[in-house]
């Protein structure tokens, strides 16, 4: 793949401990700030439904537990590919919100890291 494009999220999950949250809310923040207007014209045919989007996580929960497909959902072009390794953070939030879905006090953070090329 040649990269043009490296982009880095975080994601969080305060409360609920959802890892696909967390993920999708990581690449959301790596991809939210950025346009690539020039992209259709380095591709070799001009299609952004060709790019490829290769998206590594860092999650620090099974990756069992997080949703491939609906983290792949949140890239609106491309083609998705996915890898999810160890990573990111499980912390306490102080406070356990049995509303909010909590099982216990802990927050879940994600790290993405996204690459866009062809």
């Amino acid at each position: 793949m040649n990269v043009v494009f490296i982009e880095i999220g975080m994601g969080v999950d305060l409360h609920g401990q959802d890892a696909t949250s967390a993920a999708v809310r990581a690449c959301k923040n790596a991809i939210g700030t950025n346009s690539m207007p020039g992209i259709r014209n380095i591709l070799p045919d001009g299609d952004i439904n060709n790019m490829k989007v290769r998206v590594k996580l860092g999650v620090p929960v099974p990756a069992e537990q997080v949703d491939i497909e609906k983290v792949k959902a949140t890239f609106p072009y491309g083609q998705v590919s996915l890898e999810i390794v160890p990573g990111g953070l499980i912390c306490s939030s102080g406070v356990v919100l049995p509303d909010k879905g909590d099982v216990n006090d802990e927050v879940i953070v994600v790290n993405a890291a996204v690459e866009v090329g062809y």
